[in-house]
C-alpha cells in the first residue's frame, strides 16, 4: 500500500534521506544493532542530532525481539531502527518479531534498511508495520547501482510534512512522483530501465518462488560448507541469511591468500569488513546469483583449494 520513492544515487541516498526527511533535532531513535555495522544507522541518526540509544547484540546474532521490546518500554522512541539482512555477517533479523512491538507500543515510526534482503528474502512491508522500508537496486534485484528506493508508509508522510526537510535526498519531492509519472530532478533513465527489467525478471518467476529459490541455495551452500568441516560465522543456523552466507577463514590459511588462490580460479568471494576483517569471507547468493550451479562452481574452487 506504501507510495514508493526511487531516487537516483547508490542505496545510502535513501537510508540518508529517510532519516533527515522524517527526524528533528532532540528526537529519539532506538537503533536495533546486530551485525558488523551494527551501529552504522545509529551513528548517522546522531549525525542529524537525533537522541539515539542503541540496544546492542553480538556480530555473530541476530537481534532478540523480547530485548527490543523492553528497550521500547524503557526509551520510548519516536522511530525504531534495525537492517534486516546484515551482509557482513551473514545474519537475518527478526524484523516480523520487532514489528509486532513497535506496533503494540506505539511508535511512530519502523525503519528497516532492506537493501540485501528485498526480493532475496520474505518482506512484507505493509503486514509487519515498516514505515520507511529501504531498498537498493544493486543487490537481490539484481539491476545496475544507481537508485535507492523507500516504501513510504501514510504515517511516515505525515512526520514528513511536519520535519520539512528540503535537501537532494528529501523524500517530500516524491510523494506524488510516481503518480504523476514525474520525477523531481534529472532521471538516470539507464538505471530506471535495469530496474525494470529486473522487476520484469522477478514477476514472470514469481516473487514467492524467488524467495524460495534463495532458501534452497542457502541452505544447499552452508551443507557443502559443513561437509568441507568450515565454520559458518552466526552463532545460530536460524540467524543465517538466505542472501548471503559468511563463514570463519580456516586456521590453515589466511583470508589473503585464499583470495588469491580463489581468483587464481576465477571465483570471487568477499571478505568482511570493520572487525570481521580477515577472519570471515562471504558468498553472496542473491538475486541471479541464486542460482545452484552458479553457487556449486565457487564451491567447487573452494573445495580444491583446502583439499
Amino acid at each position: 500500500r506504501n507510495r514508493i520513492a526511487i531516487m537516483s544515487g547508490e542505496a545510502m541516498v535513501a537510508l540518508w534521506g529517510a532519516l533527515k526527511s522524517t527526524l528533528s533535532p532532540g528526537d529519539r531513535v532506538l537503533s536495533v544493532a546486530a551485525g558488523a555495522l551494527k551501529n552504522k544507522i545509529a551513528e548517522m541518526a546522531r549525525t542529524i542530532t537525533a537522541e539515539v540509544t542503541v540496544v546492542g547484540f553480538g556480530h555473530d546474532e541476530a537481534a532478540d525481539a523480547e530485548q527490543v521490546w523492553a528497550a521500547i518500554e524503557t526509551f520510548r522512541p519516536k522511530m525504531v531502527t534495525m537492517v534486516h539482512v546484515e551482509t557482513p555477517s551473514g545474519v537475518v533479523n527478526p524484523v516480523a518479531k520487532v514489528g509486532e512491538a513497535v506496533r503494540a507500543l506505539g511508535v511512530p515510526l519502523f525503519y528497516v534498511d532492506a537493501v540485501a534482503a528485498a526480493g532475496g528474502a520474505e518482506l512484507a512491508t505493509d503486514a509487519w508495520g515498516i514505515d520507511l522500508c529501504l531498498v537498493g537496486s544493486q543487490k537481490c534485484l539484481s539491476a545496475p547501482p544507481g537508485l535507492g528506493m523507500v516504501a513510504v508508509s501514510d504515517r511516515a508522510w505525515e512526520e514528513i510534512d511536519k520535519t520539512g526537510y528540503q535537501g537532494y535526498d528529501a523524500l517530500a519531492p516524491f510523494r506524488e512522483a510516481l503518480d504523476r509519472r514525474w520525477f523531481p530532478y534529472t532521471p538516470c533513465w539507464q538505471a530506471i530501465a535495469g530496474l525494470e527489467a529486473a522487476c520484469d525478471r522477478i514477476l514472470s518467476l514469481g516473487l514467492a518462488s524467488v524467495i524460495q529459490d534463495h532458501a534452497e541455495v542457502a541452505a544447499h551452500t552452508r551443507h557443502r560448507l559443513r561437509q568441507m568441516g568450515l565454520c559458518l560465522f552466526p552463532r545460530h543456523e536460524a540467524d543465517c541469511a538466505p542472501t548471503v552466507t559468511a563463514v570463519r577463514v580456516p586456521d590453515a590459511v589466511s583470508w589473503d591468500d585464499l583470495d588469491r588462490r580463489l581468483r587464481a580460479e576465477g571465483v570471487v568471494m568477499g571478505g568482511s569488513i570493520g572487525p570481521l576483517a580477515g577472519g570471515v569471507f562471504r558468498i553472496g547468493h542473491m538475486g541471479t546469483q541464486a542460482d545452484l550451479a552458479l553457487v556449486d562452481t565457487g564451491l567447487d574452487a573452494l573445495a580444491r583449494i583446502l583439499a
